[in-house]
């Protein structure tokens, strides 16, 4: 995971204790709770932005910081007007991990932070990652759809770790790898507006399904992990 490196300075504080915490506006640090459902704001996160190109493509030239942004706007046209959506970014800037943070706790019901991959060249498919219990469903959902996309093939599967913006937000969090930019083949699928579009279509369609059914369907949720925020300064995997 390459974009989670960057140094922000600022860092929400621990829970005290392991129990459920939550402000008078239905914030939870923890998440430990039920996934959320009839929910009204979207918070749409493009990584990566302004000095931050994120990955870069040795196939197509496409920096990761074009494609999510792109990914995004599409996003927000796919769920038209049943959804207010908030855009972490409208343009090529940066923005700090903490205060993305900050941004999407006070300005949304849920985050889901859009990004594309890299690694090895043999890797390809879409990714997911979780860590609160509330965001749990949410995640299925997405990683489901995203591997709809390619017919199931490749798909990289649903993870739970610790990440800023998986743990930080005191509102359901979900960041998802809609692919690889380092395999050849992966990346020249990313560089279609055709297939943008497909991705945008199958994230839209998992915030409506969630908002419609919650955890339903989506069977048992998973335990609680208590965790200090996530920090810059955390070993990486």
């Amino acid at each position: 995971m390459k974009y989670f490196r960057l140094l922000p300075l600022l860092f929400l504080s621990a829970c005290s204790t392991p129990s459920l915490t939550s402000s008078s506006s239905g914030r939870s640090e923890l998440g430990n709770r039920p996934g959320p459902r009839g929910f009204h704001t979207i918070v749409l996160d493009a990584g990566h932005g302004g000095g931050d190109s994120g990955a870069v493509s040795g196939i197509t030239g496409q920096r990761e910081k074009d494609l999510t942004l792109d990914t995004a706007r599409r996003v927000q046209a796919e769920l038209g007007g049943s959804f207010r959506v908030v855009q972490m970014r409208t343009d090529d800037t940066f923005v700090d991990l903490d205060e993305r943070v900050v941004r999407a706790t006070n300005g949304g019901d849920l985050l889901v932070s859009i990004h594309y991959n890299s690694g090895p060249s043999s890797l390809r498919g879409p990714e997911s990652f979780y860590w609160r219990v509330d965001s749990y469903s949410l995640a299925r959902r997405l990683q489901q759809n995203l591997a709809a996309v390619t017919s199931g093939e490749n798909s990289r599967g649903l993870v739970r770790r610790r990440l800023r913006l998986t743990r930080n937000p005191s509102i359901p969090c979900v960041l998802v790898e809609c692919g690889y930019l380092s395999n050849p083949a992966e990346a020249r699928l990313c560089a279609s507006p055709d297939y943008r579009q497909q991705i945008a279509r199958a994230i839209a369609s998992a915030i409506r399904e969630q908002a419609a059914s919650g955890d339903a369907g989506m069977g048992p949720l998973p335990g609680h992990l208590d965790a200090p925020p996530s920090r810059a300064s955390d070993a990486r995997e």
